[in-house]
């Protein structure tokens, strides 16, 4: 499965949550090191629901861009 992150700068880091996964996040130093970290939290967060018996959402967001001018 294919689930769309939002990465976003902090003041001293990187943040990234998984919108179809509630309460899934992950910090990192750098972008790269954000984007390791959300994947292991996604397969993290999968697991935890599939032991606790609930269903796994299915990926349903997209990512666009809104190209305006300035």
């Amino acid at each position: 499965m294919r689930y769309a992150i939002v990465v976003e700068k902090a003041v001293n880091n990187y943040s990234a949550y998984v919108p179809d996964l509630p309460g899934c996040v992950a910090t990192g130093h750098t972008i790269e090191e954000t984007e390791r970290e959300i994947r292991e939290a996604i397969e993290f967060h999968i697991e935890g629901m599939v032991e606790d018996g609930l269903s796994i959402p299915l990926p349903t967001s997209t990512v666009q861009y809104i190209e305006i001018a300035a």
